[in-house]
């Protein structure tokens, strides 16, 4: 029977400022729009947080019946590593998964009705990245589904219940977010890319090759960074955000000087880091130019 230890191990914690990154952004965001309720905001990150540790039980749980994770080099798997129950983990996934959806129900009731369907796809798009009979996860789809609900959705989601509308701002610090957010799942695939194809699972990082792909890992960063650029035209304070690029340097180093394996542990941790100050950093320039700002 696996341990709490354990458990958490599988839920990723290293993930989880990823999850907190789009509701920051959405809440300075929604701030800078003239609205901002912290119990909003509350209800906005236990959405967030359980979606993360939801798609993470999800995937433990599908590649684990897969066999997938028989030749894993990344973070611990419950299923994969015979320590706990595919039924046990599948349910946590599931349990996860409501919390989100209560927490969500409660937002759409406070702001729009809209917010349902949206939420019951982000919840049926964490299940089916590996779960399933055909999971899009297997078909180098997996960026797509992270840069439009853990960058789009998640902060615009955010954005919208705070203040009823949505900016420029708004839409360029998504589009900012949902690229570091493909850069975190790339920097994975690159970790997994020679088991993954062994099992017959087609990331985007396999099916573009490693050469083409860490280009794309560095791409997707500086793409992140040009989004800073849009969104210090109207809120100059954002450009706050430039200060994170010294830590954009180890990790994108490491991918294109050919960090395989193990040593991509350490990349995804970074480009995690990286993240979370971003949000940070642009959260508080969208801040200082809000309402009432000179």
């Amino acid at each position: 029977m696996a341990s709490t230890r354990q458990w958490i191990s599988a839920a990723r914690p290293r993930t989880l400022p990823a999850a907190v990154a789009p509701v920051l952004v959405g809440c300075g965001a929604g701030y800078a729009l003239g609205g901002f309720f912290w119990w909003r905001a509350l209800l906005a990150l236990i959405v967030a947080l359980a979606l993360q540790v939801g798609v993470n039980y999800a995937n433990d749980y599908s590649d684990g019946i897969r066999g997938t994770d028989d030749a894993r080099v990344g973070p611990f798997r419950l299923v994969g590593s015979r320590a706990a129950q595919p039924r046990v983990v599948k349910l946590a996934a599931f349990g996860c998964f409501g919390l989100a959806a209560v927490a969500g129900l409660v937002l759409a009731a406070v702001s729009s009705w809209w917010l349902v369907p949206i939420g019951a796809a982000s919840v049926a798009a964490a299940w089916f990245y590996t779960g399933g009979p055909r999971p899009y996860g297997y078909t180098g789809l997996g960026e797509v589904f992270v840069f439009t609900f853990f960058g789009l959705v998640a902060v615009l989601g955010t954005t919208f219940v705070q203040a009823g509308t949505l900016s420029v701002s708004a839409w360029a610090g998504a589009i900012g977010i949902g690229l570091l957010a493909c850069a975190l799942l790339m920097a994975n695939n690159l970790r997994d890319v020679h088991t993954d194809a062994d099992v017959g699972k087609r990331t985007l990082a396999v099916l573009l090759g490693e050469p083409l792909s860490r280009k794309v890992f560095a791409l997707l960063i500086a793409g992140a960074y040009l989004a800073v650029l849009v969104v210090g035209i109207g809120h100059p304070w954002c450009l706050l955000a430039l200060l994170s690029l010294p830590l954009a340097v180890p990790p994108v180093r490491a991918v294109l000087g050919g960090a395989k394996g193990r040593d991509l542990i350490a990349v995804l941790g970074a480009t995690g880091r990286l993240e979370f100050v971003y949000a940070v950093l642009l959260t508080i320039g969208l801040v200082f130019d809000g309402p009432g700002a000179p």
